[in-house]
């Protein structure tokens, strides 16, 4: 198989021949050429076969009402007792629902409930209890506001109460792999989902992960799990893709992924990046303490942008947003 990477440019003035990317105001003129058997090499986009370059520069759907051609910040409230960074800072529905509400107010544009840890070395938590933290929380929040809310679970009973009280969007961290009834509840309800790739579950995942070639190794992945669930009735524009930094993946693996995130774009759904002071930005930034790594966040953030990352899912929203607002203005 060939796989093209487009090299992300932005500027109004653009060659001829520039090609939008997924419809938004950045562009590209070459692409880099990939393979598993084969030096990498560049080549000008012209050549890109037709069906690869529909997917990439097909402007993407709306999600959730959301405009993806713009970015997005989505921002993670945990209510959990054992997050990695944040457990047990919203351990009650009033707090947690006005920490959503402060985080709309920052500029958030959705935000992304969970209720069962997933940092390495996690235990799973019982539907029941998952449902306890999450549904009242997201009844809490729409009962005041109207902003998109993911819920962020791998259960489809947990899924089904947090649709019922308001949630828009299934985001999956085992990337529909864990529970068979969640994406077939996903297209019944007609809801948008995001696939993220995680090799291993969470208490295992960091042990040892291994790729043949990680980047390629995750687009297939991510590539197979998107025609499984167009089978199965999930709308492939209403698919989001999460390539999964820091499941599964060495420092190294992270890093792959990072500088190559433009390749995604083929599989022709918004990409969405979470990396929010995770422990590669911890280990590379020099900061043991992960509420402290907002900056190193928002760097490798505001470098998936400027490849054509739709969705940033992120703690701390109002320095991201601020960030994002210098970052678009000097572009």
């Amino acid at each position: 198989m060939t796989y093209y990477r487009p090299l992300v440019q932005h500027g109004e003035a653009r060659p001829e021949g520039a090609m939008p990317l997924a419809g938004s105001a950045l562009w590209f003129t070459e692409v880099e050429i990939l393979s598993r058997n084969a030096p990498p090499r560049i080549a000008p986009a012209g050549l890109v076969p037709e069906p690869v370059r529909r997917r990439l520069t097909a402007r993407r759907a709306t999600i959730a009402g959301l405009d993806v051609t713009q970015p997005q910040i989505m921002g993670i409230l945990n209510v959990t007792p054992d997050s990695f960074s944040d457990g047990g800072r919203h351990a009650d529905v009033d707090t947690a629902c006005t920490a959503a509400l402060q985080m709309v107010a920052d500029g958030a544009t959705i935000i992304d409930i969970g209720g069962e840890s997933t940092r390495p070395g996690a235990a799973e938590v019982p539907e029941a209890e998952e449902i306890l933290r999450t549904a009242p929380v997201i009844e809490a929040i729409r009962a005041q506001s109207q902003v998109p809310i993911s819920i962020d679970t791998r259960k489809a009973t947990v899924g089904l109460e947090a649709l019922e009280v308001g949630a828009n969007l299934v985001n999956d961290v085992s990337g529909f792999t864990f529970d068979p009834a969640l994406a077939p509840l996903a297209a019944q309800a007609s809801v948008p989902v995001c696939i993220m790739h995680a090799q291993g579950d969470p208490a295992t995942m960091q042990e040892d992960p291994q790729y043949a070639d990680v980047l390629l190794d995750v687009y297939d992945y991510l590539d197979a799990q998107i025609d499984r669930l167009e089978a199965i009735g999930v709308v492939r524009e209403q698919i989001v893709i999460d390539p999964g930094i820091g499941f599964g993946k060495t420092l190294e693996h992270n890093l792959t992924l990072l500088r190559n995130l433009s390749l995604f774009h083929g599989l022709g759904c918004p990409i969405l990046l979470g990396v929010s002071r995770k422990g590669f930005i911890g280990k590379i930034g020099e900061e043991p303490q992960a509420a402290a790594r907002a900056p190193g966040s928002i760097a490798v953030g505001l470098a998936a942008l400027a490849q054509g990352v739709q969705f940033l899912r992120v703690h701390d929203v109002a320095e991201t947003v601020q960030a994002l607002r210098l970052w678009q203005a000097v572009r």
